[in-house]
């Protein structure tokens, strides 16, 4: 029989210490010849980014010893990081942002030379030996970074530029047979999900480029992921028709393939996402997104029907195909991602290789349930509601659950329904989770990502309070024991929440945004124009810049919360952070602040994530008035009575 124990008292085998180690992240799958390769982010290696190979007999290497981290910082996001062929592996290490090689059994050796430079989304001609990649110039400090396309020698490192003028470079692909190269380009005030452009060139024996002809993309269409397929056409992913559909290259027109209210593409925060691949010249597998999940599918090329594929997967990622096979990142709400492989024309999947590595009782899993809610302006908005669940545990008759909102990052990303222990860690302790895809969230549309134009903190902040308002309506959470959370833009989200709203009774900012103002002041030139359409252009806009900031209104914040920082964050820097708990302890606001050296936007190491993750709990514990199942160590709350 389950034991009898408040919402939140519940004890559970998902421990903090487990999120933290079972953290590990996977990405950028890719294959050479028969050799797997992807990259694992491991916490416990305090966040180290490995190049990880799997031979055919199933053995797993790591292809780059310690010190070694295989992350570029071009657009401080990263991704893209390494290419292989021939079994050498090419990557941007961390620490000096080089490019280096590895050879199979060999010490990794430096290819290019020292200097302000970075490297990524790298892109292999074996032909003329050269890499492709975009190439980022920190060398005048007192400007902006320069970014460009260029190609690197792989016999003796020597860089050229090969396209240059526009504000940002991505996703330089050559063609199947060598003759031609693609890429994408946008300028200020853009983000790469508002508008880019793709280009098309000729590649001369000498690798120099011929005149670049403009294929797609414009001020109101993005563009991405071009691809070659096997016959040389070139495909790419579009939303000139409101969603990111498949095109294909007719001569000087493209054809749609495959049309629907889906979204087959991503938000490029990072470089080097894939989300289709070429089986043979008749049929592409493909991700597409349609609310609630992620599937997979086989277009036709002629046709250019679709067949949706079975599989248990909801979230699906990296996508990597060859010979009749497909390679991918896969999740669901029940299993942690893995590299898992698709043999195509059986329909079949086994898992390759798990991250973590833990497997949790089903028992203490809470399965995700899409709701629709209306919100402001009557609009429709999306969230994931997950229940409190522990099969060991009940609540007393007629208690209702804590509440926790989640609100996640970019703003222009979207929450996923792969199992993330960092969600089951409250729900199997007895509170409840609201995972939200407010407007402004990718995989709904253009005109739902849209929603938020110039509405940040206005649109996002409805989409919380109305869906924890809708739970505590319906008399499934307890509406005086509501708490919202987030990071980054997120984190911004819930400080506004707390701020300009009364809805809910605790929160906390992980490297949340607390002055509009100062983020505009002081950010990386990816982001230096994304407030100008979320919120305007700055300066002219300042008046609304303050008006939306949490900081320039802290006198109507009487919300306790806690905040957590990482002291080396480039993108939001931790003088926000520490000015919004002074202003909370000045007004005597319980408020606690946990800083963590060494971490930057986001947190990496093991440690700092199992002690982020306690201390909100212990924050929300003593707020709410529940007793902990488990010692937590406890956390300095500032104002805070114990009367």
């Amino acid at each position: 029989m389950p034991t009898i124990a408040p919402y939140g008292s519940w004890r559970s085998p998902i421990s903090a210490a487990l999120v933290a180690s079972a953290n590990v992240g996977l990405s950028q799958v890719m294959r050479d010849a028969d050799q797997l390769y992807w990259v694992e982010q491991r916490p416990a290696e305090s966040g180290r980014n490995v190049v990880v190979r799997r031979s055919p007999d199933g053995a797993t290497a790591d292809v780059i010893p310690p010190p070694f981290n295989a992350r570029t910082r071009v657009h401080e996001y990263g991704g893209g990081a390494y290419a292989v062929a021939e079994g050498v592996v090419y990557f941007a290490n961390f620490a000096d942002q080089r490019l280096w090689r590895a050879r199979p059994g060999e010490v990794p050796e430096a290819l290019t030379a020292e200097g302000p430079f970075r490297y990524a989304d790298l892109e292999i001609d074996d032909r003329r030996a050269l890499i492709y990649c975009v190439r980022e110039d920190h060398a005048d400090p007192t400007r902006e970074p320069l970014n460009t396309l260029v190609q690197v020698s792989m016999r003796d490192g020597e860089v050229r530029v090969i396209a240059e003028g526009y504000d940002f470079y991505a996703s330089p692909r050559r063609s199947r047979d060598g003759r031609q190269l693609a890429w994408l380009a946008w300028r200020h005030p853009h983000m790469p999900w508002d508008s880019t452009e793709l280009f098309v060139a000729d590649v001369r024996d000498d690798g120099t480029l011929g005149e670049a002809r403009l294929i797609a993309g414009g001020p109101a269409e993005s563009v991405q992921q071009p691809m070659w397929a096997p016959d040389n056409a070139l495909w790419l992913i579009s939303d000139r028709s409101g969603w990111w559909n498949l095109y294909r290259l007719d001569g000087d027109s493209l054809e749609p393939i495959c049309q629907m209210a889906a979204e087959f593409g991503v938000p490029a925060w990072v470089f080097g996402q894939t989300t289709y691949g070429f089986v043979d010249d008749r049929a592409v597998l493909v991700a597409y997104h349609e609310p609630g999940r992620w599937r997979l599918g086989l277009v036709d090329a002629t046709s250019a029907q679709l067949v949706p594929l079975d599989t248990p997967y909801s979230s699906v990622s990296s996508l990597c195909t060859a010979g009749g096979r497909t390679w991918f990142v896969g999740a669901s709400p029940t299993e942690s991602p893995a590299i898992v492989e698709l043999d195509i024309a059986r329909g079949a999947t086994s898992v390759l290789h798990r991250a973590g590595g833990t497997r949790i009782d089903p028992g203490y899993l809470s399965q995700p349930r899409l709701i629709e809610f209306a919100s402001g302006n009557g609009q429709t908005a999306y969230a994931f509601y997950y229940v409190p669940a522990n099969s060991d545990f009940q609540a007393p008759a007629g208690e209702l659950s804590p509440l926790l909102v989640m609100c996640h990052g970019g703003p222009t990303s979207a929450t996923s329904t792969a199992l993330r222990l960092s969600i089951q860690y409250w729900t199997s302790r007895g509170i409840g989770v609201l995972d939200v895809d407010y407007g402004g969230s990718t995989g709904y549309g253009r005109a739902y990502r849209e929603r938020l134009r110039g509405n940040w903190g206005i649109v996002d902040v409805d989409d919380c309070t109305n869906g924890a308002r809708h739970l505590a309506r319906l008399g499934e959470v307890d509406g005086d024991r509501l708490a919202m959370t987030g990071g980054s833009a997120g984190g911004y989200t819930t400080l506004a929440a707390l701020t300009f709203r009364d809805v809910f009774k605790a929160g906390a900012s992980h490297y949340g945004i607390g002055d509009l103002s100062a983020l505009a002041d002081d950010t990386h030139k990816f982001e230096s124009r994304y407030l100008d359409s979320l919120v305007g252009p700055y300066p002219d806009c300042r008046d609304l810049y303050e008006e939306r900031s949490p900081l320039q209104h802290v006198d109507r914040l009487a919300t306790p919360a806690i905040f957590f920082q990482g002291m080396d964050d480039k993108i939001v820097p931790p003088d926000q952070a520490e000015r919004m708990v002074a202003a909370l302890r000045a007004r005597g606001v319980p408020v606690a602040y946990l800083p963590f050296e060494g971490e930057q936007h986001g947190f990496r190491r093991a440690e700092n994530i199992q002690r982020a993750l306690e201390a909100e709990l212990y924050f929300y514990s003593r707020i709410f008035g529940f007793e902990l199942a488990d010692s937590v160590a406890p956390v300095a709350i500032e104002n805070l009575s114990d009367a």
